[in-house]
């Protein structure tokens, strides 16, 4: 089951989006992984506010301008919000 996020994270989420001055973005992507993010910084908003502000920084500086899942599965964050989150492996599923 997935786990809800309120609609105060998303418009959070919507409004750090919206300030993204980013030539490429896709706007209402963000807000699109708010149950990521949301799992990913432990509801936390200065986590939020780093994840999204290195994103940014790592897309301007490889040229790419956008903002990606990939992108944000590559920013380190605080310990806490490193504990907190562990990202879903696929298992194998054995085979009889």
């Amino acid at each position: 089951m997935r786990s809800r996020v309120h609609e105060p994270f998303k418009d959070l989420v919507r409004a750090m989006e919206n300030a993204l001055d980013l030539r490429y973005h896709r706007a209402g992507s963000l807000v699109r992984l708010a149950p990521y993010l949301h799992a990913r910084t432990a509801g936390r908003i200065g986590s939020l506010a780093r994840l999204i502000k290195q994103a940014a920084l790592t897309a301007l500086a490889d040229g790419t301008e956008r903002i990606t899942r990939t992108t944000l599965d590559a920013v380190r964050l605080d310990h806490l919000a490193e504990q907190h989150y562990r990202p879903r492996t696929r298992t194998k599923t054995s085979t009889r």
